[in-house]
């Protein structure tokens, strides 16, 4: 009976030749899921399975030479942003990796300030963490030593915008400092074996470093701030400059460091005599005084900078006559701010009477210096038989009405200078107007003779 209704046990289907068929293949299997949500399409491949194992155990055994670049970018997605350093500094190039790297501080900045580069951007602010974050005879100076060989291809700028005192522990009798915890105290007993961080560990060896910006300070000290946080220290000085010195591929230098006296300036030009490829220098807003620029016109006269920048320095008359002396020998140096310091009538015309020797200087600023019309009527004459100055800048002075006149009948046989400032300095208007009519005029004419170029350029190109 079971066997006309077409049911048939096992042993009878499999000598039967032709086993039935049922009505509806669906009777045959039937797959229930664990999970209601799944479909078979939700299954990964094979390719993703293998490349999820290479994440996984991607320090262990790391193929990453052997991926195709779809793959790479699979496995830079999913890699995690904490695995060790030596593992991915040198395997890993730049891509989706060191983005998701950078974008775990937040903040992210222009890309275009790192050529471009993600890899570059996570390594120079990582080493810019280490150095600001670092505390002298507490923090190992070895981890730098390990993380330099890693690093140095990548490295090109540095700008540390703090750096730490050594710290120790407060004096128990005090109940004021056990209340708010512990505090920073610069000196002890025994004395620290550095001041700050020791830049000889490791600048020497950045062999990519191109531009190195450093300010001695502490952020977000609160109520532990104590003056000498703001100091360079004689040491201090000496470190950086041979650290500096050591340097070869060093091209920018910016060092706000607040109280660099005259001392200190003298100390960081001895290192800095004959670098071979530093072309700017920065010291604005420091203490260097007279002292500090003769000794700044001794560096002019042997290296080959392009841009100095002395701004708020306190550099008098006979310290502006030192670098007059320089310029008058110097070939190289094209830019010059000597503004919001306080160089004169001495100073000014020993600076314009040197420009009558130089054929290099394209952009002087002398704002804010206390000059007046005899150093107006200095330059008036650099104006009329130089070609070369470009941009002058001499605001906030008291040129008066002589000093006003004076550049006018300079510019009107003028056709070189493209930027005048004249700002409060008690000029005429019809002079001040006449002056910056001029201005204009040559900058038209400045642009006419760029675009010549370019098309020239263009078509000789085309030629080739």
């Amino acid at each position: 009976m079971l066997l006309n209704q077409g049911f048939m046990n096992p042993a009878a289907m499999s000598r039967s030749p032709n086993p039935p068929v049922a009505a509806d293949p669906r009777q045959l299997r039937r797959i229930i899921a664990e999970d209601p949500h799944w479909f078979l399409n939700t299954v990964p491949s094979l390719s993703n399975l293998c490349l999820q194992s290479i994440v996984n155990h991607f320090e262990e055994r790391p193929i990453w030479e052997d991926l195709s670049p779809v793959h790479k970018d699979f496995v830079q997605e999913r890699l995690s942003t904490s695995m060790p350093l030596h593992v991915t500094a040198n395997l890993i190039h730049d891509g989706v990796y060191w983005k998701r790297c950078c974008e775990k501080w937040g903040g992210i900045r222009d890309l275009t300030h790192y050529g471009n580069s993600w890899k570059r951007m996570f390594f120079e602010k990582h080493m810019e963490n280490m150095i600001e974050l670092f505390i002298p005879d507490v923090t190992e100076p070895k981890t730098f030593v390990k993380m330099v060989p890693l690093c140095k291809d990548y490295i090109k700028r540095l700008n540390i915008s703090q750096l730490l005192p050594p710290v120790t522990e407060p004096q128990k009798e005090e109940e004021e400092e056990e209340e708010y915890g512990s505090e920073l105290v610069i000196e002890n007993e025994d004395g620290p074996s550095m001041d700050h961080f020791d830049f000889n560990i490791m600048l020497a060896k950045l062999t990519n470093l191109e531009e190195f910006h450093v300010v001695y300070r502490v952020k977000q000290c609160g109520l532990n701030f104590k003056c000498k946080m703001l100091e360079m220290t004689h040491r201090d000085c000496e470190s950086l400059a041979k650290a500096v010195k050591s340097c070869k591929t060093l091209k920018i230098l910016r060092l706000n460091l607040s109280h660099m006296e005259d001392t200190k300036c003298r100390l960081l030009v001895k290192y800095l005599l004959d670098h071979p490829s530093l072309r700017e220098l920065d010291l604005s807003h420091n203490l260097i005084g007279d002292k500090g620029a003769r000794a700044i016109g001794k560096l002019l006269n042997r290296s080959s900078l392009e841009t100095l920048n002395l701004c708020g320095n306190n550099i008098g008359g006979p310290g502006a006559k030192a670098l007059a002396h320089a310029l008058s020998m110097n070939s190289t140096l094209l830019s010059l701010n000597l503004r919001l310091n306080r160089v004169r009538d001495e100073g000014g015309q020993a600076i314009g009477k040197a420009l009558l020797n130089n054929n290099t200087l394209l952009l002087l600023h002398l704002g804010a210096n206390e000059v007046t019309w005899p150093s107006a009527i200095a330059l008036s004459k650099v104006l009329v038989q130089r070609s070369t100055l470009k941009s002058l800048n001499l605001s906030c002075n008291n040129l008066g009405v002589d000093g006003g006149k004076a550049l006018e009948e300079a510019m009107s046989n003028n056709s070189s200078l493209t930027e005048c400032d004249i700002r409060l300095t008690e000029v005429e208007e019809q002079s001040a107007s006449f002056v910056n009519q001029v201005v204009w005029t040559n900058q038209s004419l400045e642009q006419r003779r760029h675009a010549r170029e370019r098309k020239t350029k263009k078509t000789s190109t085309a030629v080739y």
